[in-house]
Protein backbone atom coordinates (compact mmCIF):
# COMPACT_ATOMS: atom_id res chain seq x y z
CA UNK A 1 0.00 0.00 0.00
CA UNK A 2 2.39 2.40 0.86
CA UNK A 3 5.17 1.48 -2.60
CA UNK A 4 1.57 2.04 -4.47
CA UNK A 5 0.89 5.62 -2.37
CA UNK A 6 4.54 6.54 -3.40
CA UNK A 7 3.97 5.61 -7.34
CA UNK A 8 0.85 7.60 -7.50
CA UNK A 9 2.15 10.77 -5.57
CA UNK A 10 6.08 10.64 -7.36
CA UNK A 11 5.94 11.89 -11.13
CA UNK A 12 5.26 8.90 -12.82
CA UNK A 13 2.11 8.78 -10.91
CA UNK A 14 -0.27 10.76 -12.78
CA UNK A 15 1.39 8.77 -15.90
CA UNK A 16 0.00 5.60 -14.23
CA UNK A 17 -3.56 7.74 -13.65
CA UNK A 18 -3.98 9.25 -16.91
CA UNK A 19 -2.78 5.12 -18.56
CA UNK A 20 -5.24 3.42 -16.28
CA UNK A 21 -8.38 6.24 -17.61
CA UNK A 22 -7.60 6.31 -20.87
CA UNK A 23 -7.83 2.31 -21.02
CA UNK A 24 -10.95 2.56 -19.16
CA UNK A 25 -12.60 5.41 -21.20
CA UNK A 26 -11.69 3.50 -24.37
CA UNK A 27 -13.35 0.22 -23.43
CA UNK A 28 -16.30 2.34 -21.90
CA UNK A 29 -17.48 5.20 -24.41
CA UNK A 30 -18.44 4.51 -28.54
CA UNK A 31 -16.17 5.96 -30.74
CA UNK A 32 -13.42 7.68 -28.19
CA UNK A 33 -10.52 6.05 -30.09
CA UNK A 34 -11.92 6.87 -33.60
CA UNK A 35 -9.60 9.32 -35.70
CA UNK A 36 -12.52 12.66 -35.61
CA UNK A 37 -12.64 12.27 -32.53
CA UNK A 38 -8.96 11.83 -31.37
CA UNK A 39 -7.90 14.80 -33.40
CA UNK A 40 -10.86 16.90 -32.41
CA UNK A 41 -9.77 15.83 -28.55
CA UNK A 42 -6.65 17.41 -29.61
CA UNK A 43 -8.05 20.47 -31.21
CA UNK A 44 -10.19 21.18 -28.35
CA UNK A 45 -7.21 21.07 -26.03
CA UNK A 46 -4.84 23.91 -27.84
CA UNK A 47 -5.60 26.39 -26.04
CA UNK A 48 -5.51 25.14 -22.45
CA UNK A 49 -2.32 23.33 -23.72
CA UNK A 50 -0.42 26.48 -25.36
CA UNK A 51 -0.82 29.11 -22.25
CA UNK A 52 -0.15 26.03 -20.20
CA UNK A 53 2.90 26.35 -21.58
CA UNK A 54 3.71 29.86 -19.71
CA UNK A 55 1.04 29.12 -16.95
CA UNK A 56 3.72 26.39 -15.97
CA UNK A 57 6.61 29.18 -15.17
CA UNK A 58 4.39 31.73 -13.30
CA UNK A 59 3.50 28.98 -10.89
CA UNK A 60 6.97 27.25 -10.98
CA UNK A 61 8.34 30.77 -9.51
CA UNK A 62 5.35 30.74 -6.68
CA UNK A 63 3.29 33.72 -9.07
CA UNK A 64 -0.07 32.57 -11.26
CA UNK A 65 -1.84 34.83 -13.30
CA UNK A 66 -5.60 35.10 -13.95
CA UNK A 67 -5.81 37.53 -17.10
CA UNK A 68 -4.77 34.88 -19.44
CA UNK A 69 -8.58 34.33 -20.77
CA UNK A 70 -8.67 37.96 -20.91
CA UNK A 71 -5.65 38.92 -22.68
CA UNK A 72 -6.32 35.48 -25.34
CA UNK A 73 -9.89 37.72 -26.09
CA UNK A 74 -8.44 41.22 -26.29
CA UNK A 75 -5.62 39.41 -28.50
CA UNK A 76 -7.64 37.79 -30.74
CA UNK A 77 -9.89 40.79 -31.09
CA UNK A 78 -6.93 43.05 -32.05
CA UNK A 79 -6.05 40.47 -34.68
CA UNK A 80 -9.08 40.35 -36.49
CA UNK A 81 -9.52 43.99 -36.10
CA UNK A 82 -5.73 45.05 -37.14
CA UNK A 83 -6.10 42.57 -40.19
CA UNK A 84 -8.98 44.19 -41.10
CA UNK A 85 -7.57 47.54 -40.81
CA UNK A 86 -4.78 47.22 -42.54
CA UNK A 87 -5.51 44.18 -44.90
CA UNK A 88 -2.27 42.50 -43.79
CA UNK A 89 -2.80 39.18 -41.96
CA UNK A 90 0.51 39.39 -40.90
CA UNK A 91 0.48 42.97 -39.53
CA UNK A 92 -2.45 41.79 -37.72
CA UNK A 93 -0.53 38.68 -35.89
CA UNK A 94 1.97 41.16 -34.91
CA UNK A 95 -0.16 44.10 -33.64
CA UNK A 96 -1.88 40.96 -31.63
CA UNK A 97 1.50 39.64 -30.20
CA UNK A 98 2.79 43.20 -29.10
CA UNK A 99 -0.58 43.64 -27.34
CA UNK A 100 -0.19 40.23 -25.56
CA UNK A 101 3.42 40.99 -24.81
CA UNK A 102 2.20 44.54 -23.48
CA UNK A 103 -0.18 43.12 -21.16
CA UNK A 104 2.03 40.69 -19.45
CA UNK A 105 5.20 43.07 -19.18
CA UNK A 106 2.75 45.40 -17.51
CA UNK A 107 1.86 42.27 -15.03
CA UNK A 108 5.53 41.24 -14.40
CA UNK A 109 6.85 45.00 -13.95
CA UNK A 110 3.48 45.83 -11.46
CA UNK A 111 4.62 42.51 -9.62
CA UNK A 112 8.04 42.08 -9.26
CA UNK A 113 8.96 45.89 -9.19
CA UNK A 114 6.37 47.16 -7.50
CA UNK A 115 5.74 44.23 -4.98
CA UNK A 116 2.21 44.24 -5.75
CA UNK A 117 0.35 40.41 -5.03
CA UNK A 118 -0.11 38.28 -7.96
CA UNK A 119 -3.89 37.73 -7.33
CA UNK A 120 -4.73 41.63 -7.20
CA UNK A 121 -2.54 42.64 -10.08
CA UNK A 122 -3.67 39.60 -12.62
CA UNK A 123 -7.46 40.27 -11.35
CA UNK A 124 -7.50 43.61 -12.21
CA UNK A 125 -5.40 43.42 -15.59
CA UNK A 126 -8.73 40.50 -16.11
CA UNK A 127 -10.98 42.85 -15.49
CA UNK A 128 -9.26 45.75 -17.68
CA UNK A 129 -8.24 43.76 -20.49
CA UNK A 130 -11.77 42.10 -21.10
CA UNK A 131 -13.22 46.06 -21.05
CA UNK A 132 -10.74 46.67 -23.35
CA UNK A 133 -12.00 44.20 -25.44
CA UNK A 134 -15.66 44.91 -24.93
CA UNK A 135 -15.24 48.38 -25.59
CA UNK A 136 -13.35 48.06 -28.70
CA UNK A 137 -15.54 45.96 -30.33
CA UNK A 138 -18.66 47.28 -28.89
CA UNK A 139 -19.49 43.86 -27.48
CA UNK A 140 -20.60 42.73 -30.58
CA UNK A 141 -18.17 39.89 -32.44
CA UNK A 142 -15.79 41.51 -35.23
CA UNK A 143 -16.38 39.57 -38.45
CA UNK A 144 -13.20 38.52 -40.52
CA UNK A 145 -12.77 40.16 -44.19
CA UNK A 146 -10.07 37.95 -45.00
CA UNK A 147 -11.10 34.26 -45.53
CA UNK A 148 -7.39 33.36 -45.72
CA UNK A 149 -7.36 34.24 -41.93
CA UNK A 150 -9.43 31.14 -41.28
CA UNK A 151 -6.66 29.22 -42.70
CA UNK A 152 -4.90 29.66 -39.23
CA UNK A 153 -6.82 27.06 -37.89
CA UNK A 154 -8.49 25.12 -40.95
CA UNK A 155 -4.54 24.22 -42.53
CA UNK A 156 -3.24 20.81 -42.11
CA UNK A 157 -0.10 19.35 -42.34
CA UNK A 158 0.57 15.63 -42.87
CA UNK A 159 -3.03 15.11 -41.87
CA UNK A 160 -2.89 16.58 -38.82
CA UNK A 161 -4.89 20.80 -37.72
CA UNK A 162 -2.29 23.36 -37.75
CA UNK A 163 -2.87 24.72 -34.38
CA UNK A 164 -2.05 20.86 -32.95
CA UNK A 165 1.44 21.15 -34.71
CA UNK A 166 1.74 24.54 -32.87
CA UNK A 167 0.94 23.26 -29.39
CA UNK A 168 3.28 20.61 -29.91
CA UNK A 169 6.27 22.57 -30.89
CA UNK A 170 5.30 24.83 -27.92
CA UNK A 171 5.50 21.54 -25.48
CA UNK A 172 9.01 20.77 -26.73
CA UNK A 173 10.45 25.16 -26.66
CA UNK A 174 9.05 25.46 -23.50
CA UNK A 175 9.57 21.83 -21.95
CA UNK A 176 13.69 22.48 -23.17
CA UNK A 177 13.44 25.74 -21.94
CA UNK A 178 12.33 24.64 -18.15
CA UNK A 179 15.04 21.42 -18.20
CA UNK A 180 17.80 22.72 -20.54
CA UNK A 181 18.63 26.43 -19.78
CA UNK A 182 19.79 29.04 -17.30
CA UNK A 183 16.16 30.80 -17.44
CA UNK A 184 14.45 27.25 -16.41
CA UNK A 185 16.35 26.47 -14.09
CA UNK A 186 16.63 29.69 -12.56
CA UNK A 187 12.70 29.86 -12.48
CA UNK A 188 12.45 26.62 -10.34
CA UNK A 189 15.45 28.22 -8.29
CA UNK A 190 12.86 31.35 -7.51
CA UNK A 191 9.73 29.51 -6.75
CA UNK A 192 11.62 26.97 -4.23
CA UNK A 193 13.54 29.85 -2.33
CA UNK A 194 13.30 33.79 -3.66
CA UNK A 195 15.25 35.06 -1.02
CA UNK A 196 18.29 32.17 -1.42
CA UNK A 197 18.11 33.12 -5.31
CA UNK A 198 18.86 36.82 -4.75
CA UNK A 199 21.66 36.39 -2.59
CA UNK A 200 23.00 34.04 -5.33
CA UNK A 201 23.01 36.32 -7.59
CA UNK A 202 19.49 35.56 -9.73
CA UNK A 203 18.10 38.68 -11.40
CA UNK A 204 14.68 37.69 -9.53
CA UNK A 205 12.40 41.10 -10.21
CA UNK A 206 13.40 40.56 -14.29
CA UNK A 207 13.14 36.90 -14.48
CA UNK A 208 9.79 37.34 -13.09
CA UNK A 209 9.00 40.54 -15.76
CA UNK A 210 10.14 37.84 -18.44
CA UNK A 211 7.69 34.74 -17.58
CA UNK A 212 4.48 37.36 -17.80
CA UNK A 213 5.80 38.60 -20.93
CA UNK A 214 6.07 35.12 -22.51
CA UNK A 215 3.11 34.43 -20.91
CA UNK A 216 1.15 37.50 -22.74
CA UNK A 217 2.85 36.41 -25.99
CA UNK A 218 1.85 32.70 -25.63
CA UNK A 219 -2.11 34.43 -24.60
CA UNK A 220 -1.68 36.33 -28.15
CA UNK A 221 -0.96 33.17 -30.39
CA UNK A 222 -3.63 31.33 -28.60
CA UNK A 223 -6.30 34.27 -29.13
CA UNK A 224 -5.16 34.54 -32.96
CA UNK A 225 -5.71 30.60 -32.94
CA UNK A 226 -9.15 30.95 -31.54
CA UNK A 227 -10.18 33.88 -33.36
CA UNK A 228 -9.30 31.71 -36.54
CA UNK A 229 -11.30 28.81 -35.21
CA UNK A 230 -14.67 30.65 -34.36
CA UNK A 231 -14.53 32.89 -37.17
CA UNK A 232 -14.40 35.95 -35.82
CA UNK A 233 -12.92 37.87 -32.44
CA UNK A 234 -14.80 37.53 -29.78
CA UNK A 235 -14.64 39.85 -26.41
CA UNK A 236 -16.04 37.34 -24.46
CA UNK A 237 -14.24 34.50 -25.43
CA UNK A 238 -11.96 32.53 -23.22
CA UNK A 239 -14.57 33.21 -20.49
CA UNK A 240 -12.71 31.10 -17.43
CA UNK A 241 -9.62 29.59 -18.82
CA UNK A 242 -7.72 30.77 -16.42
CA UNK A 243 -8.88 28.23 -13.92
CA UNK A 244 -8.70 25.77 -16.74
CA UNK A 245 -5.07 25.90 -17.37
CA UNK A 246 -4.27 26.18 -13.66
CA UNK A 247 -6.09 23.17 -12.63
CA UNK A 248 -4.03 20.90 -15.73
CA UNK A 249 -0.95 22.48 -14.54
CA UNK A 250 -1.39 21.20 -10.99
CA UNK A 251 -3.04 18.43 -12.15
CA UNK A 252 0.26 17.99 -14.02
CA UNK A 253 2.36 17.99 -10.66
CA UNK A 254 3.30 22.42 -11.18
CA UNK A 255 3.28 23.19 -7.61
CA UNK A 256 1.54 25.99 -6.17
CA UNK A 257 4.01 26.83 -3.60
CA UNK A 258 6.56 27.08 -6.51
CA UNK A 259 9.97 24.96 -6.99
CA UNK A 260 8.71 21.85 -9.05
CA UNK A 261 7.56 21.71 -12.63
CA UNK A 262 7.82 18.93 -15.50
CA UNK A 263 6.51 19.62 -19.01
CA UNK A 264 5.34 16.22 -19.25
CA UNK A 265 3.34 16.66 -16.56
CA UNK A 266 1.79 19.00 -17.51
CA UNK A 267 0.87 17.64 -20.86
CA UNK A 268 -0.65 14.75 -19.11
CA UNK A 269 -2.46 17.35 -16.73
CA UNK A 270 -3.70 18.97 -19.91
CA UNK A 271 -5.30 16.26 -21.58
CA UNK A 272 -6.43 15.14 -18.86
CA UNK A 273 -8.66 17.70 -19.04
CA UNK A 274 -9.44 17.34 -22.67
CA UNK A 275 -10.62 13.54 -21.98
CA UNK A 276 -12.80 14.49 -19.26
CA UNK A 277 -14.72 17.83 -21.48
CA UNK A 278 -14.68 14.74 -24.10
CA UNK A 279 -16.16 12.06 -22.96
CA UNK A 280 -19.12 13.92 -21.42
CA UNK A 281 -19.95 15.43 -24.73
CA UNK A 282 -19.71 11.79 -26.46
CA UNK A 283 -22.21 11.20 -23.72
CA UNK A 284 -24.57 13.78 -24.05
CA UNK A 285 -24.07 15.44 -20.34
CA UNK A 286 -25.30 18.45 -19.96
CA UNK A 287 -23.23 21.47 -19.76
CA UNK A 288 -24.59 22.24 -16.90
CA UNK A 289 -23.05 19.15 -14.83
CA UNK A 290 -20.05 19.72 -16.92
CA UNK A 291 -19.02 22.67 -14.89
CA UNK A 292 -19.75 20.24 -11.77
CA UNK A 293 -16.96 18.49 -13.30
CA UNK A 294 -14.60 21.00 -13.61
CA UNK A 295 -14.86 22.33 -9.97
CA UNK A 296 -13.94 18.69 -8.84
CA UNK A 297 -10.92 18.43 -11.15
CA UNK A 298 -9.68 21.54 -9.31
CA UNK A 299 -10.52 20.18 -6.03
CA UNK A 300 -8.67 17.05 -7.15
CA UNK A 301 -5.48 18.67 -8.48
CA UNK A 302 -4.85 20.75 -5.55
CA UNK A 303 -5.26 17.63 -3.06
CA UNK A 304 -3.33 15.85 -5.29
CA UNK A 305 -0.38 19.04 -5.03
CA UNK A 306 -0.95 19.27 -1.18
CA UNK A 307 -0.47 15.37 -0.69
CA UNK A 308 2.63 15.80 -3.40
CA UNK A 309 4.15 18.49 -0.69
CA UNK A 310 3.16 16.94 2.35
CA UNK A 311 5.20 13.70 0.76
CA UNK A 312 8.02 15.96 -0.57
CA UNK A 313 8.25 17.29 3.40
CA UNK A 314 8.76 13.85 4.73
CA UNK A 315 11.24 12.42 2.63
CA UNK A 316 13.02 15.39 3.75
Amino acid sequence: MTHLKKILLGEQGLVVIFAVAFVIVSLAVPNFLSERNMLGLLQSVVTIGIIACTMMFCLASRDFDLSVGSTVAFSGMVAVMASNAMGSILLGLLAAVLCGAVVGAINGVVIARFRINALITTLATMQIVRGFALIASDGRAVGINDPSFYQLALSRFLGIPTPIWVMGLFFVVFGFVLNRTVFGKNTLAIGGNPEASRLAGVDVARIRIWIFALQGIVCAVAGVLLASRITSGQPNAATGLELSVISACVLGGVSLAGGRAAMTGVIVGVLIMGIAENVMNLLNIQAFYQYVVRGLILLLAVLLDNLRSVAGRQRV
